[in-house]
């Protein structure tokens, strides 16, 4: 217009009403670009290794794997960090299954799609067009993509206003003295189910299934396959996801790897575990259960203590509190044996719980030799 032009024609496009979008990460901006193409009644679709489909159904965002998203999508946006596992992720294979004509948008980081696939596909049609942060290099040196007649590009303007910069230092400040005063976080991670993991509520529930994790661990020491999580009580009724994740922080605790709420869950995939959640309506009552193969642990939190409550079909008189250093045995309780050998080491017998064929004593201290008691379990939670 500035130019006196008027090219009506050359300016026509296509609605995005109807369209299918899919979202490759769906952690805080996945989810808020999801809500926003909502509102265009655009389908959202999805794919993330980490955030379970239960979160991302709660927005509105359907997960498929990979290979099942490519030929649905219309649209497809990326919103990932760069990592090993993210680098190249839409290639040529990706491209040659999507829809002829597929349009893609980065703005997250560049080199997720892989540069010279993505100039392929727009020179052959298989790609309709490119928009946001395209290339691994900034400022850009080889400029096919950016001068491409079907790409709109952008320079690195991730909160480039001024209310945003102000935003930016307050939140910030803000966090901090809330993670100081030991209260929820919001915004600190890029996983929605922390939101409420992170808060004075729930943290004792967090630690109940890391503990419950660790003696399901101590019981089946070879573990594999799918572990049950089953909620119970209004309060923990949305509460699947983070305690999946709680539960896989326990199961891999002797792990090498630096295990957190954000990656448990896909790291006990890695090594053959897959930890599934879903909630009871038969109870009112808050209750976290446990179950893998023949085993059944069923807990609660008394305070903020952890506690076992049951430990296949037997209940315990009393709650079994979860903390510290616990002996645990399934034959006979020898009692008399472990007072006197307590005795001698010169620790003490906290408390003692039984149901069924399950023993529990707690002890103060660190663990003493117990091989004399023969064939039990001794666990430091």
């Amino acid at each position: 217009m500035k130019n006196g032009k008027w090219d009506r024609k050359k300016y026509m496009g296509s609605e995005l009403h109807g369209k299918t979008l899919g979202i490759l990460g769906l952690g805080r901006i996945g989810k808020e670009v999801a809500t926003r193409m909502q509102s265009f009644q655009m389908r959202t679709i999805g794919y993330d290794p980490i955030i379970p489909p239960e979160v991302t159904a709660e927005f509105g965002v359907q997960q498929f794997s990979l290979e099942e998203l490519w030929p649905q999508c219309d649209y497809i946006t990326v919103h990932t960090p760069l990592l090993p596992s993210t680098t190249g992720l839409i290639n040529d294979a990706a491209f040659a299954k999507c829809k002829r004509g597929v349009q893609v948008i980065n703005c997250a980081r560049g080199g997720i799609i892989d540069e010279a696939a993505l100039l392929r596909a727009l020179e052959s049609g298989q790609c309709g067009g490119a928009g946001g942060r395209k290339v691994a290099e900034e400022p850009p040196r080889d400029r096919a993509l950016v001068d491409h007649p079907l790409v709109i590009s952008l320079p690195h303007l991730g909160a480039s206003t001024h209310e945003a910069q102000n935003r930016c230092g307050e939140e910030i400040a803000l966090q901090i003295v809330d993670l100081a005063k030991e209260r929820a976080l919001v915004g600190a991670v890029n996983a929605p189910a922390l939101t409420k993991a992170l808060s004075p509520q729930t943290k004792p529930w967090i630690k109940l299934g890391e503990v419950l994790g660790v003696l399901l661990r101590s019981l089946v020491p070879e573990i594999s396959g799918e572990v049950q999580v089953t909620t119970s009580g209004d309060s923990l009724k949305s509460s699947g996801s983070f305690l999946c994740s709680a539960m896989a922080i326990g199961l891999l605790q002797n792990s090498d790897k630096k295990v957190n709420l954000v990656n448990s869950s896909l790291f006990a995939k890695e090594v053959g575990i897959q930890v599934t959640s879903r909630h009871s309506v038969d109870s009112t009552e808050p209750r976290l259960e446990v179950s893998a193969g023949d085993i059944r642990l069923i807990g609660g939190v008394s305070g903020t203590v952890p506690c076992l409550l049951q430990a296949g079909p037997s209940h315990f008189r009393s709650p079994v509190s979860l903390s510290g250093t616990i002996i645990l045995w399934t034959s006979e309780a020898r009692v008399g044996k472990l007072l006197e050998l307590l005795s001698s080491t010169g620790h003490h017998l906290e408390s003692f719980h039984r149901a069924g064929g399950y023993s529990i004593a707690a002890i103060s201290g660190p663990l003493p030799n117990l091989s004399t008691l023969g064939s039990c379990l001794q666990i430091t939670l």
